[in-house]
């Protein structure tokens, strides 16, 4: 569903993205983790539009998005949950999800209304400004307002970050059953014991550089990223 060859992405003259490759199949929970500074943002940005590439090739669904607006983008049924949420705070829950909506607007009831079956929290709070909800409440929020846009795909950046333990636990079980309704996932996350725990596979970013790459199992044995990332 989405393939990126020999990705280069810079900051001015900070080169931040050396040659990246990688592949997220139709259904799949592809996992990227790797230490903060490590570029995965980045990646996701791109692959969104919102960072331009300096080389290289995107492909989602067929579709060469290093010449596709991020506006259109949306279009293409890809979605992205930004790190920190990014939530519309003094709009209401409901104006939140209905904006998720806007680049296609059929179907928005049933779509609301699986949203709220999802997360019943929101439909209790759906008159409630956005900016007054919890950390896992918003974050609920922006994956709910992902969801409206009926996407194939989702990108998901740091979605543990800033929640308690038991929340953790929540977003993780929501993300799962988000990937059982059909739609593929790429998640970048620094939790990465949890993050394995429900991929498929999984790659290792290291100062803008794949080091490893296999399948979810592989790297939860991997004595390197026992060590470097599981603290064992």
């Amino acid at each position: 569903m989405l393939e990126i060859n020999h990705l280069e992405v810079s900051y001015g003259a900070v080169h931040a993205i050396h040659g990246v490759s990688l592949k997220v199949n139709d259904g799949e929970i592809v996992s990227l983790i790797g230490a903060n500074g490590a570029g995965k943002t980045t990646i996701l940005r791109t692959i969104s539009g919102l960072k331009k590439a300096d080389s290289g090739e995107i492909r989602f669904d067929g579709a060469d998005l290093r010449k596709t607006e991020p506006s259109r983008i949306i279009n293409l049924k890809l979605a992205h949950v930004p790190e920190g949420r990014h939530i519309f705070a003094q709009m209401t829950v409901e104006e939140n999800l209905e904006m998720g909506a806007f680049a296609d607007g059929s179907g928005m009831e049933a779509a609301m209304a699986d949203v709220y079956e999802r997360f019943p929290r929101l439909r209790e709070r759906r008159r409630q400004l956005a900016g007054t909800l919890s950390g896992g409440e918003q974050q609920m929020l922006a994956v709910g307002r992902a969801l409206m846009s009926k996407p194939k795909m989702i990108l998901m950046d740091e979605p543990s970050m800033g929640l308690s333990p038991l929340l953790v636990k929540e977003i993780f079980s929501i993300i799962k059953e988000v990937n059982k309704k059909g739609i593929t996932i790429l998640l970048v996350e620094q939790n990465a014991k949890m993050a394995l725990a429900i991929s498929n596979r999984a790659y290792v970013l290291e100062t803008g550089r794949i080091s490893i790459e296999g399948s979810a199992k592989e790297l939860l044995d991997d004595a390197r990223v026992k060590k470097a990332y599981l603290g064992q």
